[in-house]
């Protein structure tokens, strides 16, 4: 049985990835710092923090994937590069286990060859600067040993739970140019979202890749 950890498991992101993992019938583990209220059934939950090397070698140990599904706001807004860095590193040393991270949109193409989407004048002034981090990120990972099994992924434009929508079983892959629709709009559900990387997860087609997803 696939053993999933996801770190951030109680965030937008993160909650739904464990739960459509759950579904699946993956051994999954959702490590947050703080206590989780509303718990997923099938989910074990666990505190930790990717900052502790300890943490981090335990979820290495008991894992054969991993999900980073943290942001770069708060404590974490000079940390979050770093530690994935680490992680990464360390996950490399290892055999047999996957690191995904998610990222945002903001890193993603507005068309082939650019510009990117954080670089766009409508874009939110006040995550442009999670955006920049974690398109670091993405270029941080593209350099790594080529022994690290890694894939990163960013949702629609669209994506967030000002935007839950509803569960309907289909989206579109993509790579790193955002995905519209025929209106221009870029958007995915929560629910759809989990599934997508669960596919991922069980069927791998981008190992050491970006991927999008949209309706």
């Amino acid at each position: 049985m696939t053993r999933v950890t996801i770190i951030g498991g109680s965030g937008y992101a993160g909650s739904h990835i464990a739960e459509a993992a759950a579904v699946r019938g993956f051994t999954v583990t959702s490590v947050t710092r703080g206590e989780v209220a509303q718990q997923i059934a099938g989910v074990t939950y666990t505190r930790g923090s990717i900052l502790d090397p300890a943490d981090r070698a335990r979820w290495i140990a008991g894992s054969d994937v991993i999900i980073v599904a943290i942001s770069p706001r708060g404590d974490m807004a000079g940390e979050t590069r770093r530690a994935i860095a680490e992680l990464a590193a360390e996950v490399a040393a290892a055999s047999g286990v996957r690191l995904g991270v998610v990222g945002g949109a903001g890193s993603l193409l507005q068309a082939p060859g650019g510009p990117r989407v954080m670089d766009g004048p409508e874009f939110p002034a006040e995550i442009q600067t999670e955006a920049a981090v974690m398109g670091d990120v993405l270029e941080d990972l593209r350099a790594t040993p080529e022994q690290l099994d890694w894939f990163y992924v960013s949702p629609a434009g669209g994506f967030g739970p000002w935007a839950a929508g509803e569960y309907t079983g289909e989206y579109r892959l993509g790579g790193d140019v955002l995905l519209t629709d025929a209106e221009g709009n870029s958007n995915i559900s929560g629910a759809d979202f989990g599934v997508a990387v669960v596919d991922e997860i069980e069927t791998p087609e981008h190992r050491r890749q970006r991927f999008t997803l949209a309706y």
